[in-house]
């Protein structure tokens, strides 16, 4: 049936994740439902919005993101800035309403398909945007670089996207990694935050490890926790120097579980070889020491390490990213190798949302 624009589609059967205080063993019917977002319903901020769509732990969700552009940019001809009307950079889809999260808890978001919407991607130079020009930020009295635009067509077969160079025949075809550049949830304090800041509660991070296959854990500030996400990119080199990826429409598919009473700070990613922190500030050093602290405090709370132990492994075997340099706060994340962790310690869903597929 379909309901406020939504399409429930017959249920399948797949195991339950609650965790960490219900059985494991217990089995339900979860749906498959799609949300496919209509002009005018993209919001340009993280917070202070009704929710889409009420979504339950375990349902797989179907969605579509629009790309950072708005979907303004419709040929290599159309200048962003003359065809973007003012304060829509980056429209979220969203937010979903997850029912049972409440502040204090963790929402986990699992990425099971992340699929180019379109047959092309896009990137640019925005005036005052970027990691080497003058910008809002960087108040020099020269003038900023030119804005241009750079298309390039999707080769699914081979899975790469082809850069071309704007003077001269260079051509070269790039491995697509696709990652969601914005996921957040509401923030705290009652706050709206513009759609490209990232902070503690996700937003803007620009961080290639959001992408299929992973779990983002996000900590809940509102009822509902009002999950947001959007401004897919196609591949994008660490610090996204030049201020875009190459971006993207975005086909999304993604399961949501909530950890009940375990609180984080700042959002955290899980893959099947690391464990990773990330923190979001200015200067780049808040962001980086953010980033590690929360690692440190992680395997202390977690892991039974003593503070100072962790804080010597962690600079021993860890390994920093630097999401981007060009957002108004940075993004750092700590990376540890799951390896290195004590046996038996590791207590996430991600491995049970991961056991999640689409039949």
């Amino acid at each position: 049936m379909r309901k406020h624009g939504v399409l429930i589609i017959l249920p399948i059967l797949v195991a339950l994740i609650v965790y960490p205080l219900s059985p494991t063993h217990l089995q339900a019917k979860v749906k498959k439902v799609t949300y496919i977002p209509k002009p005018g319903e993209y919001k340009y901020t993280f917070g202070q919005h009704k929710p889409v769509l009420s979504i339950k732990p375990g349902w797989i969700i179907e969605t579509a993101t629009e790309d950072c552009y708005d979907g303004r940019v419709k040929s290599p001809l159309d200048i962003p800035t003359q065809v973007i009307p003012p304060d829509h950079d980056n429209p979220q889809t969203g937010p979903f309403y997850v029912e049972g999260a409440e502040p204090g808890d963790t929402l986990a978001v699992h990425l099971i398909k992340l699929e180019p919407a379109r047959d092309y991607g896009i990137s640019s130079y925005f005036p005052f945007f970027g990691a080497l020009s003058v910008t809002e930020y960087t108040a020099l009295l020269h003038s900023p670089l030119p804005e241009k635009v750079w298309w390039y067509e999707i080769n699914r077969e081979k899975n790469t996207v082809r850069f071309k160079a704007l003077s001269g025949n260079f051509t070269w075809e790039i491995p697509m990694r696709p990652f969601l550049g914005c996921l957040g949830v509401a923030p705290a304090h009652n706050e709206a935050r513009w759609t490209v800041v990232p902070e503690a509660f996700g937003g803007n991070l620009d961080f290639p490890e959001v992408r299929a296959g992973n779990t983002i854990y996000l900590p809940v500030n509102v009822k509902g926790a009002l999950l947001f996400m959007g401004d897919a990119h196609l591949v994008q080199g660490d610090g996204e120097i030049i201020g875009t990826a190459v971006e993207a429409a975005m086909k999304v598919t993604f399961v949501v579980e909530v950890i009940k009473s375990w609180k984080i700070s700042w959002p955290r990613v899980e893959s099947d070889e690391y464990i990773m922190s990330v923190g979001s500030y200015r200067p780049l050093e808040d962001a980086f020491r953010i980033a590690h602290k929360e690692m440190v405090e992680w395997l202390v709370k977690d892991f039974g390490l003593e503070m100072m132990d962790a804080y010597q492994l962690l600079s021993q075997v860890g390994v920093a990213r630097i999401a981007q340099v060009v957002d108004p706060n940075y993004t750092v994340a700590a990376c540890f190798p799951k390896k290195y962790l004590p046996e038996g310690k590791l207590k996430t869903p991600h491995n049970k949302l991961k056991s999640i597929s689409i039949r």
